[in-house]
């Protein structure tokens, strides 16, 4: 099992992601954030290899406007002697990473042009990962969109756009369900029909339960059945309730002992954490070290 965390570091200077407003993106302008923002993911892998830290999400913002047409570099040949340096770094240490399109991303629009786009940015993100020479085992996240006052149709439309999709993208896509429109369930339902791995967000479940009333764990259990060896362990996302905001909202921590006992109820080593939280790596190592410290003393005491 690995525990890891998304996108940024906290507390660890030179591992931000530049970005530019659309006016301001020149050639000369996107080079300049790539080069950086390559820079800032090698500081990065290179702490989580310090700390133990094997799963990891790659922010989307590492190429400027990579799925846009605004950028127009070969930066995947611009930049090939970085991404291979990093890809070796990741793949030496058994890390395994993924990355999480954002919300504009809707492959199941009622907008052509928003399907085009999303198709291009999910191209994007695979482009990224094969860049680093990761296997398939390391995944790209996706919500499957809007209801659209209809929502068979709607699936219906993400199930023939899915269709639509490179087979090298398919290889790593993965689905989640969502805190309004696509509960556990749902998501089940389509990632059965397409063959198509499925992850479950707890916070998402707790907030857009399914009508069939199941525990969480019953229902990471009916998940795993759509993970193949091919796609390495199951993965699931994990986070808290921040209590002072909205729901849905992350915690600004992970609570050691709600974080253990949803930790002991797996009961499976063969699962791997993605941590949604505020504080990023330093709950991530809090809770690598408190399982490990565990375990260290369950084995002595089992001695």
């Amino acid at each position: 099992m690995n525990i890891g965390y998304a996108c940024l570091l906290m507390g660890v200077p030179n591992t931000n992601m530049k970005r530019c407003i659309l006016k301001n993106a020149s050639e000369s302008k996107l080079l300049e954030l790539t080069a950086y923002n390559l820079s800032s993911l090698n500081n990065i892998i290179e702490y989580n290899i310090m700390n133990h830290i094997k799963l990891f999400r790659i922010s989307s913002d590492i190429i400027p406007f990579g799925s846009n047409r605004i950028n127009q570099l070969y930066w995947w040949s611009i930049f090939e002697k970085q991404f291979t340096e990093i890809g070796n770094k990741i793949r030496e240490n058994n890390m395994r990473v993924s990355m999480h399109p954002g919300q504009y991303t809707v492959l199941n629009s009622i907008n052509d042009n928003v399907v085009i786009n999303s198709i291009a940015d999910l191209d994007y993100h695979t482009r990224v990962l094969d860049c680093l020479g990761v296997s398939s085992k390391n995944k790209i996240v996706l919500h499957i969109g809007g209801i659209y006052n209809n929502k068979e149709e709607a699936k219906k439309r993400f199930i023939e756009n899915y269709r639509r999709l490179d087979e090298k993208v398919k290889r790593r896509l993965v689905i989640e369900n969502d805190d309004k429109s696509y509960n556990i369930s749902d998501v089940i339902e389509i990632g059965r029909t397409l063959d198509i791995p499925v992850v479950f967000d707890n916070l998402h479940h707790r907030i857009n339960p399914c009508i069939r009333q199941e525990s969480e764990f019953y229902w990471i259990t009916e998940c795993k059945n759509t993970w193949k060896t091919k796609d390495g362990n199951q993965k699931i996302h994990y986070s808290q309730q921040n209590p002072l905001k909205n729901p849905g909202a992350h915690s600004e921590s992970i609570d050691i002992d709600e974080f253990w006992e949803f930790y002991e109820n797996l009961n499976r080593e063969d699962i791997d954490i993605m941590l949604e939280v505020k504080d990023k790596n330093l709950s991530a190592i809090k809770c690598i070290r408190y399982v490990k410290d565990k375990k260290l003393g369950s084995d002595i005491v089992n001695k």
